[in-house]
């Protein structure tokens, strides 16, 4: 090599390794939290794992008011979930309006009961992987099923259609229903006793739960509960940034669907 060449050469590595070095040293700092510093951390030391959930939306999560505990398939997934990570479980009463902030914003370690995965609430916060595929059906008095089969039918005058403020049921509705009549009602638990009683036609809400109120009002009918108006899968929602943590949730949640103890409390629930 011509000495100008080598002369060169040097001159540049000791312009790029340096700034090399610095890019690396940044890169490191800026990597995902180890278990020392993630959440797992936190959570281990208080001993606690703080859970919001609604409680107001069977058979995921509902508050006995006359027990003052939350029962539910999310709420045995979260015993399940602290018990695998050696602390008692705490539950924080939120609400479809709060939750994504409430699980966002520190004041739970993660969300669970019945939380469809959407696109605005995974762009603030952080989803385990799904553990159930369901979509929006409707859900009417047993002899106004027929009339209800389509979006169509029920978006007509003088149709009148319930939903609980904040979450994905009033998003449903007001997306797809320009000329139906859509009343908000405050209370997800009583909500069904207003369609049993003829104050409203119809609610459009998540399959999964049509099939429980059928069963706990029998003359409310599923319609078409096996082939919902959308796709929608169900997950537990984190605070972004901490891959430790959700890496550990995940396998939790994969290994709670591998061997059949999802099933076999989903069943308990549904059946």
């Amino acid at each position: 090599m011509p000495h100008i060449e080598r002369h060169v050469l040097s001159r540049l590595l000791a312009l790029v390794v340096p700034v090399c070095l610095a890019f690396a040293g940044c890169a490191t700092m800026s990597a995902a939290p180890g278990a020392d510093s993630s959440r797992l951390a936190t959570i281990a030391k208080r001993g606690t794992l703080e859970i919001c959930t609604t409680g107001d939306y069977k058979p995921f999560t509902y508050h006995d008011s006359r027990t003052h505990e939350f029962e539910g398939i999310d709420i045995d997934m979260a015993r399940s979930l602290a018990k695998a990570l050696g602390v008692k479980p705490v539950f924080v009463k939120t609400t479809w309006g709060h939750l994504l902030e409430d699980a966002t914003d520190g004041r739970c370690d993660i969300a669970m009961g019945g939380i469809s995965i959407t696109l605005p609430r995974q762009r603030k916060g952080s989803f385990s992987i799904p553990y159930l595929v369901d979509g929006k059906a409707p859900i009417t008095r047993c002899e106004n099923a027929s009339k209800f089969q389509t979006l169509a039918e029920i978006d007509r005058p003088g149709v009148h259609v319930i939903v609980n403020p904040g979450g994905t049921n009033e998003s449903f509705a007001r997306a797809h229903l320009r000329h139906a009549t859509i009343t908000v009602y405050p209370d997800n638990v009583t909500i069904f006793k207003e369609i049993v009683d003829g104050r409203a036609d119809l609610m459009v809400t998540d399959a999964t739960e049509t099939r429980l109120q059928h069963k706990l009002h029998p003359e409310l009918c599923a319609v078409h509960p096996d082939k919902p108006f959308t796709f929608s899968e169900k997950g537990y929602l984190m605070p972004q940034g901490d891959a430790a943590y959700q890496n550990f949730v995940d396998q939790w949640l994969h290994l709670m669907l591998a061997d059949g103890s999802f099933r076999s409390i989903s069943d308990r629930w549904l059946k």
